[in-house]
């Protein structure tokens, strides 16, 4: 039962199985006291009456609790019969849990309880560990009472020596941190607070601490394991694009990231790189600038692009810049036909494609390179790592790789999901750009939104409108974007206007001509879902109106405004929401009105949502803390990442005496010795 419902299969599982928060059995709340500003609550009283009321879902068991001062209800659910045994009517109980009021008089639901007897009422203070339970396993009698029981009998048999120090000395004496055996004897059983505080502490700093000596060690591994190739020097094509044919002068941000690359290329080491930026930083021109070194260095390259629109516009650009040097750039998408693709892949067999460009179609079995050196995955968080790996396979020596994303992730996500890569970061606009002005507006204001957009359409611009995409309800996502073109249609009636509309019900084809007619100025305005949020460069669009806008997370929104401000006439994001909005919404509405920083979007993303529900970070054990937080514990999270960098620095086999402690317990962690099963 515990292996089903909470995943306890071992001593060390249940050692991990922290509680919840603790209580001190002795303070009791009078119910007069309970008010709704108060969280949890535990009371004493005595059982006046329970009855079982409704059917079927509407089931429930009401109990009424009285103590001197009042009366409290107490619910169940689930688990009815069981609770319903449990308590006699005329007993005295003792109940803790989260308190709720129901038409103003207090209530709880699903709450621990125990007979009351005078050994709860006298003695001295001590904090009781609250553990999860789940109905199920209440009902078999372990309610988190009974694994608290569990885990202090594990504590009478378990010895220091069962739970070897797994860090340093010298990290757990400059940290002034607990023992390991201490620090799980007092986050399950503390003697006072502030040991509590203390083993948190300490548990949180080695979880930090493995996570990242895992990631930095498969760094490692795979950096001894695959020699890069050798990307030996800047050619001619690099030199001549570079000094003739560059469109504008980069940035400094953008020679510095080039530098890093370099420095990766020509070091005889695989590269392994994220590249992030924000929307219209330049990213694209770093990839082409790598990719012209691979061509000079006798190497091909691929560039693979989640949607058809995005590696055609790819392609578009980059054979517009290359134009006046001699190198072969092909596209190679899902809609390619097969007498497009035959001479494609032969000229990719033989070499003569220096740069193929594409969707997932680049990884099929069948497109083979004579030498693919350098592979660019855009928008990386669009494949799964099973795509991203095919490309290894692509050539003999894996070739060097470099995923961008233009999703800003913070830094201290990018240091627990993205560890094992190496990070650069493009932190500046081109010159010239103008930052985009976003507005707030409720629903009432629509009349002088559209007012507005009919100004800037005068004015020879074009405007987005972008509806919210909610793939649960799609059906009323349709409905909604078909009412809003309507909508639409009678601000902006033809002959006089013109509108494409894209959605995810259409074939590619018709996406892609509606898409066209827009980025062609033949439609003024494009109305869409989110389709339109990777890969749509329409210089000429100044204004987007996210409808509903407070049903968008802060990087969705970002990057919906960063599909204006391409070009170089001033840009408007109106953010169109309802009248009631929560806390969190509004929130997400000031950030975004306040700041075009993409950084200090994700930060606030990060902290709103936590780092879990964050687009664009890997699905991986990376950030599966069971205490540690990489938004409350950033500090923490810094600290132990340079510490292990010192340590893998001096010694990246873990062999020095003063490292033993921690190569033993990575060990002990790949073979699970030293735990017996629970039975």
């Amino acid at each position: 039962m515990l292996r089903k419902e909470v995943s306890i299969f071992s001593f060390g599982d249940l050692l991990e199985y922290y509680p919840l928060r603790h209580i001190d059995k002795t303070k009791i709340d009078s119910i007069s006291s309970l008010s709704a500003s108060s969280d949890f609550a535990q009371v004493a009283g005595k059982i006046i009456d329970k009855q079982i009321i409704g059917e079927k879902r509407s089931k429930r068991l009401v109990v009424q609790m009285k103590d001197q001062t009042g009366i409290i209800e107490l619910v169940w659910f689930q688990g009815i019969t069981w609770a319903d045994k449990l308590i006699s009517i005329g007993h005295q109980y003792l109940v803790y849990g989260r308190l709720g009021f129901f038409m103003g008089k207090p209530q709880m639901a699903h709450p621990d309880i125990e007979l009351y007897s005078a050994q709860n009422a006298t003695g001295k203070s001590f904090l009781e560990p609250i553990y999860p339970s789940t109905e199920k396993l209440k009902s078999k009698g372990l309610n988190g009472k009974a694994i608290g029981k569990l885990t202090q009998e594990l504590f009478k048999k378990l010895t220091e020596n069962e739970l070897p120090e797994n860090l340093p000395q010298s990290l757990v004496e400059k940290y002034k941190l607990f023992g390991r055996f201490q620090a799980y004897r007092n986050i399950h059983f503390p003697i006072n607070e502030k040991a509590y505080q203390q083993a948190l502490r300490r548990l949180k700093f080695e979880e930090f601490f493995f996570a990242q000596l895992g990631v930095q060690l498969i760094k490692l591994n795979r950096q001894q394991q695959f020699k890069g190739l050798h990307f030996e020097k800047i050619g001619s094509l690099f030199n001549d694009f570079y000094q003739h044919h560059l469109p504008f002068q980069l940035t400094e941000a953008q020679k510095r990231v080039l530098k890093e690359f370099r420095k990766d290329l020509g070091g005889g080491k695989q590269m392994n790189r994220l590249l992030q930026g924000d929307v219209g930083s330049g990213k694209t021109m770093v990839a082409l600038l790598s990719m012209l070194m691979a061509a000079d260095n006798g190497f091909q390259s691929v560039l693979m692009a989640p949607t058809e629109i995005l590696a055609q516009q790819h392609y578009l650009s980059i054979k517009e810049l290359t134009k006046s040097i001699p190198i072969k750039v092909e596209l190679l998408t899902g809609s390619s036909t097969p007498k497009q693709r035959k001479p494609i892949l032969a000229a990719c067999a033989d070499g003569d494609v220096q740069i193929l460009i594409g969707t997932h179609a680049v990884i099929e079995d069948n497109v083979v390179f004579k030498n693919l050196g350098l592979a660019v995955v855009d928008e990386q968080h669009k494949f799964g790592v099973a795509q991203r790996a095919k490309l290894w396979k692509k050539n003999s020596i894996p070739p060097h790789i470099l995923v961008m994303t233009a999703t800003p992730i913070p830094r201290t996500l990018a240091l627990t999901a993205y560890g094992d890569l190496d990070y650069s970061v493009i932190d500046e606009l081109p010159p010239g750009r103008k930052p985009i002005t976003t507005f707030h507006r409720k629903e009432s204001a629509r009349p002088q939104v559209m007012s507005f957009i009919k100004e800037q359409l005068a004015l020879g611009r074009q405007a987005y409108i972008v509806y919210p995409l909610i793939e649960e309800s799609s059906k009323l996502d349709y409905e909604n974007l078909m009412k809003g073109y309507e909508e639409v249609k009678s601000f902006f009636p033809e002959p006089q206007y013109h509108i494409s509309m894209v959605h995810g019900k259409q074939t590619s084809e018709q996406k892609d001509i509606n898409m066209q007619r827009f980025a062609g100025n033949d439609t003024q305005i494009l109305v869409g879902t989110t389709v339109i949020e990777v890969g749509v460069n329409v210089p000429n669009a100044s204004v987007m109106v996210i409808e509903s806008a407070e049903k968008f997370g802060l990087s969705q929104l970002h990057q919906l405004r960063g599909r204006v401000g391409r070009g170089a006439d001033q840009s408007y994001c109106i953010l169109l929401t309802g009248p009631q909005l929560s806390r969190d919404a509004f929130e997400r509405m000031n950030i975004m009105v306040q700041t075009n920083d993409g950084f200090l979007i994700a930060e606030k993303d990060l902290e709103i949502r936590g780092p879990g529900d964050i687009q664009g970070t890997r699905q991986s054990g990376a950030l599966a803390f069971k205490l540690a937080n990489i938004v409350e514990d950033k500090a923490m999270l810094e600290i132990s990442r340079d510490e292990v960098l010192k340590i893998l620095e001096a010694d990246a086999k873990l062999e020095l005496p003063e490292h033993k402690p921690v190569a033993q317990f990575l060990a002990s962690q790949k073979s699970k010795r030293g735990w017996g099963k629970i039975a």
